[in-house]
């Protein structure tokens, strides 16, 4: 871990360590500050808080907000509930793993969209639902979806070849 993660980790510790159930505050305070928490992380959480190394592996693993890695520089959570799915929800997923070669959970190459699960965003009547860097937007489809991802500079990958979509190109 970077020296300037650690000193970052090891404040949130000295500073929330005396609340009651203070592993989430401090997990909270690291993700806000990091944009993630680093695997390393966890043996000074385990031993600032008294707590084994299963314990705090098992919270950051079970609180799907918690990651592992950074993310990219723009977050997107698509909602994957029920009444977004039944809008379109997967077709936007499909969507995003054609124009970025992305899917739940991961990070586009060049490290400009992360694409994250979230289940149920309370606008449920406005499905297909998203959070695109925590800003909410409703009845989003394939065309929206791209203006959203535009309007904030996450632009598709080049593609090899002419796009016709035969293998090899155009003769």
């Amino acid at each position: 871990m970077a020296p300037a993660q650690r000193e970052i980790v090891d404040r949130a510790i000295a500073r929330l360590r005396d609340l009651p159930g203070a592993l989430l505050p401090i997990l909270h305070e690291i993700q806000d500050q990091l944009g993630f928490v680093p695997p390393a992380a966890t043996d000074l959480l385990a031993q600032g808080l008294n707590l084994s190394q299963a314990e705090v592996h098992g919270v950051i693993t079970f609180y799907h907000d918690f990651r592992s890695a950074p993310p990219g520089h723009h977050v997107l959570k698509l909602c994957r509930a029920e009444a977004c799915q039944a809008m379109g929800s997967e077709r936007l997923e499909a969507h995003l793993r054609e124009r970025f070669g992305i899917g739940i959970h991961e990070t586009s190459a060049d490290g400009r969209l992360t694409l994250e699960p979230v289940y149920c965003l309370g606008n449920c009547a406005l499905s297909p639902s998203l959070l695109l860097d925590g800003e909410l937007h409703g009845r989003v489809n394939e065309r929206r979806l791209d203006a959203l991802l535009d309007g904030v500079g996450v632009k598709s990958p080049p593609r090899s070849g002419c796009g016709c979509g035969k293998q090899g190109g155009c003769s």
